[in-house]
């Protein structure tokens, strides 16, 4: 793991891996279909000064399937997503974002962590570079597992 840290740019639906040594990396993303916005029950995507605060999934497979941030011990599959049309897929690893910003994305009806705000892998027929999602960060599931090697907890992480 090296020191870096993330941008997400709303505007461009990109991710910039940020490396302390150089080793830079942009990435396709989708964030939410709904836009940029704090409020709990919003479903948008928060803006602001966040960290990773946890890391969930390592060593599992592409495409592991997690619910309430556990494996399920699924691995995603078009039979299984046809078995399953109204899920919202959240695949291969996890990165669970908590704001940094007293009342902007911190604690009260703004907080990222408890909206369960995350960077997670998505199925592979999931469009990146528009929006899409319920207020997380979507990734395809190999540039998220390459992300997770990099970031560790504390990472921080602007949304923008």
């Amino acid at each position: 793991m090296s020191a870096g840290r993330i941008v997400v740019d709303l505007s461009t639906q990109t991710l910039h891996w940020l490396d302390a040594s150089g080793g830079d990396a942009d990435f396709l993303v989708s964030t939410s279909k709904f836009g940029a916005g704090e409020q709990n029950g919003s479903f948008k995507t928060p803006r602001g000064r966040h960290i990773v605060r946890a890391k969930i999934g390592a060593g599992a497979p592409l495409g592991a399937v997690f619910v309430a941030r556990r494996p399920t011990g699924e691995i995603y599959s078009q039979q299984l997503a046809a078995s399953c049309p109204d899920r919202d897929w959240i695949l291969t690893r996890i990165l669970w974002l908590s704001g940094l910003e007293l009342g902007r994305n911190r604690l009260g009806a703004v907080d990222t962590m408890r909206r369960y705000i995350y960077i997670h892998g998505a199925p592979d027929d999931a469009p990146m570079g528009v929006p899409g999602s319920i207020g997380c960060i979507r990734m395809r599931n190999t540039d998220v597992a390459t992300l997770f090697d990099l970031a560790g907890p504390g990472t921080k992480v602007d949304i923008r």
